[in-house]
């Protein structure tokens, strides 16, 4: 409870109101927006990281306290520890974490807390085991959940491997919601980048004309004029 208490007074000696309000308004907490209620301290992640490198030999019960926080930077402290010690963990204690973090999903509920743990911690577990878990989180009715699938699949793309990720975004090609929009063409536009940009574009002549228009935009950052064009026509005119 120390450390706990010790974390909790460095968090608020580094925040600040002004700073709060803006982070309120960036990640959408209004009413009926998707993170509504949501609460910010106003803390940056940089001084969150500094945080988590004094502070990486908490508890699991510690961190659980900071996860289930109301507070929007006290859960992505408790997930940047959970990253640090899934990295230096054994294998015990890797299994422990990730079975943590899957258990815990509704409390990883905002696009920024998903894109700086699921691929180091789920897609990282996944590396030599059945990825089946991918396949439920893509069909989850949680948007969060649904999103963890898709970048959890960045660290295969990082290892030059394009099919969990191509896979995963076929399966959420159809998506409703706008961040998982970015996600998938985010994470497209990673596979033209790390793996095969022939992938990619094969990937967009079977889907450019149905796919949302923001995925589209997002997945073609990276290419040449000409080709944007292209894309871009085939969505024009379909």
């Amino acid at each position: 409870m120390r450390s706990e208490h010790a974390v909790r007074q460095a968090l608020r000696r580094v925040s600040r109101k002004d700073k709060a309000a803006i982070l309120a308004r960036f990640f959408k907490t209004g009413k009926g927006e998707y993170a509504e209620g949501d609460r910010f301290l106003g803390i940056t992640v940089p001084q969150i990281r500094s945080l988590v490198r004094q502070y990486d030999a908490l508890s699991v019960q510690e961190i659980l306290t900071f996860l289930h926080s109301s507070f929007h930077e006290e859960r992505l402290f408790a997930l940047l520890v959970l990253v640090r010690q899934y990295e230096r963990g054994d294998i015990k204690t890797r299994n422990k974490i990730y079975r943590l973090y899957l258990d815990n999903t509704r409390f990883i509920n905002n696009w920024d807390l998903v894109d700086l743990s699921a691929h180091h911690i789920v897609g990282a577990h996944l590396e030599k085991k059945e990825r089946k878990i991918l396949d439920r989180l893509a069909r989850s009715e949680s948007l969060w959940e649904r999103r963890i699938a898709m970048i959890a699949t960045f660290y295969f793309t990082n290892q030059g491997d394009a099919s969990p990720a191509l896979a995963i975004a076929e399966k959420l090609i159809d998506d409703k919601q706008d961040l998982i929009h970015k996600a998938v063409g985010w994470m497209l536009r990673e596979v033209g980048k790390r793996c095969s940009l022939q992938e990619e574009k094969m990937f967009l002549e079977r889907y450019a004309k149905t796919m949302p228009r923001t995925a589209l935009r997002y997945a073609l950052e990276r290419m040449n004029a000409r080709e944007k064009k292209y894309f871009m026509e085939r969505k024009k005119y379909a």
